[in-house]
């Protein structure tokens, strides 16, 4: 079949033609990251990028191929069309494939079209036979759940008050469509399902954000003064970054760490979209910040939304087209996967807790797992209790709360898939004001009173009964995330790090005072001389000592 010029063709032809690159490009970034298991981000993102021209028929063609997905791969390997140089380019042939079996007519206006349309007859001989050894139907080769999955829930919009008010932005929106303001979260507007607003001027210029409401309660929980530095500990796409930028009316600070560079450069985008000034990107893993370092030694609010299975927001990602969904539970990988992010989710929110000055910490997962989400608070609640903080209860009034599998599981928050369209879970950590912050002066006077009588050449200060207890929560948490780190190791960098807090530190560590001294003289003499008149000053050696 002769191939046409893209000059004589049609001009919808030709806007086929490029909507067939433009997802072919969009179905490989997919089929990759389902792979890995390391998706960039989900479909609808990925189509709705600025850069794809033709985006409603760009996204058709690749939910459609999809849905295919399975049946396309059994047609091509029976026909070998893949084993020539076309391999490289499998993504767009199985878009093409799609068409010539289950779309619209195809025109040769490319080498890709030309190729696949000389093995028209081949194809579609292969399926009728697959078809005829399979089912009655074709429909019948297709997993159950791409048949229908007619969904439908409201279209919500987030204000981004950086850039408009809020009425300003519901004044605008209702000359076209039915509007109303949330309830729950004010910055929040409810718009009629279908709603199609992503080449509308206020999503194109950053006004309005196309964002879930489950997706904005995490944020609205953390509740940052406006002068506060918070943390977004996996911050990427950005939806939440610069909420919390607005949430703090452009001032403060947010630090905004991502580790992948795909993903970081979605989040630039949309940082810079957004206008949110106030917002510090680090190209950096969260877990390899310093909590102690001088550049984190104000940040007050830490939100941590951590990878996790995303099986909350299977239908609003698209992910049930993707074909790992197919395979899960079928064996053990998908719990096995499950169980590594859950790991990962636990050290995660282990340091988010130690950083010194934070007083807020929410996390949140778009994951309706247990494991995930109930299981990782329950495991770290000794830490976070250790720290002096509490389960604070997020949005009193929302009706769902957490899997009832420990006590205090009613502070946490979910949102459930099947009647909020979007399965989420929050939990929101405060931290107590000067409950812990000193000795407790009954200890030290009984401590004190065991050395002056001489029945106790070492003394063994401490924390009060509720941390002495339990190891320092600081130092299991370093030991837990590097073996190899010894107890001394730690110490002696604590105390090369920590010049006005040393005796606090000691205290912590629980070692007696002569191997304090050793290891203070190690280090600097001039701090073994101050950490001894501090405590003479508090009366806690022998004035005769040192």
């Amino acid at each position: 079949m002769a191939k046409k010029s893209l000059k004589n063709v049609t001009r919808t032809e030709r806007s086929i033609h490029f909507a067939r690159r433009e997802a072919a490009k969009v179905l490989r970034c997919v089929l990759k990251g389902d792979s890995e298991r390391r998706a960039v981000g989900s479909i609808k993102s990925l189509v709705y990028k600025p850069n794809v021209r033709n985006k409603k028929a760009t996204f058709a063609l690749v939910c459609e191929t999809l849905k295919h997905l399975a049946i396309l791969k059994k047609v091509l390997a029976a026909t070998n069309i893949l084993r020539s140089k076309w391999k490289r380019q499998a993504e767009l042939i199985y878009l093409i494939t799609y068409d010539i079996l289950f779309g619209q007519d195809v025109v040769s206006t490319g080498d890709a079209e030309s190729f696949v349309l000389s093995h028209k007859e081949l194809l579609r001989s292969s399926l009728a036979r697959l078809v005829k050894e399979n089912a009655s139907s074709s429909l019948n080769l297709f997993p159950i759940h791409n048949q229908n999955n007619g969904l439908s829930k409201p279209r919500y919009v987030r204000v981004n008050t950086l850039k408009v008010d809020v009425h300003s932005a519901l004044q605008i929106l209702q000359k076209t469509d039915e509007v109303k303001q949330d309830d729950l979260i004010p910055d929040l507007l409810t718009l009629p399902t279908g709603t199609d607003l992503h080449s509308h001027p206020l999503v194109l210029n950053g006004s309005i954000f196309l964002q879930g409401k489950a997706s904005c309660m995490a944020a609205v929980a953390l509740n940052p003064c406006p002068d506060w530095e918070v943390l977004d500990a996996c911050a990427a796409p950005g939806n939440k970054t610069v909420q919390l930028a607005g949430l703090m009316k452009g001032r403060g600070k947010v630090f905004a760490c991502e580790l992948n560079d795909q993903r970081l450069k979605r989040l630039e985008e949309t940082v810079k979209l957004a206008g949110a000034s106030n917002v510090e990107i680090h190209h950096m893993d969260f877990l390899k910040l310093r909590p102690n370092a001088l550049k984190y030694s104000k940040v007050r609010g830490i939100l941590l939304d951590p990878s996790c299975s995303g099986s909350g927001t299977t239908f609003q990602r698209l992910d049930h087209l993707l074909p790992s969904y197919s395979d899960q539970g079928k064996d053990g990988a998908e719990i096995d996967r499950i169980n590594n992010l859950a790991s990962f989710q636990k050290r995660a929110l282990l340091h988010a807790l130690s950083f010194p000055a934070v007083e807020r910490v929410v996390y949140s997962t778009c994951s309706i797992h247990q494991r995930e989400n109930e299981d990782v608070i329950e495991s770290i609640l000794p830490h976070a209790n250790a720290l002096d903080f509490y389960l604070a209860t997020p949005f009193p009034e929302w009706p769902h709360r957490g899997l009832p599998v420990f006590e205090g599981a009613q502070h946490l928050l979910r949102t459930e898939a099947a009647g909020d369209m979007e399965g989420f879970f929050i939990a929101l950590f405060v931290r107590r004001h000067d409950q812990i912050k000193h000795l407790d002066k009954s200890v030290i006077s009984e401590s004190h009173a065991r050395v002056a009588s001489g029945n106790e050449t070492q003394v063994d200060l401490s924390l009060p009964k509720l941390i002495r207890k339990k190891k320092d929560p600081q130092l299991d948490l370093k030991l837990e995330l590097n073996p190899r780190l010894t107890r001394r190791k730690i110490f002696l960098k604590a105390m090369r790090t920590h010049k006005r807090s040393i005796l606090s530190r000691l205290i912590r560590t629980g070692f007696g005072f002569p191997k304090v001294f050793r290891l203070l003289h190690i280090i600097n003499s001039r701090k073994l001389k101050t950490v001894k008149r501090h405590m003479q000053r508090g009366n806690l050696l022998k004035s005769k000592s040192g």
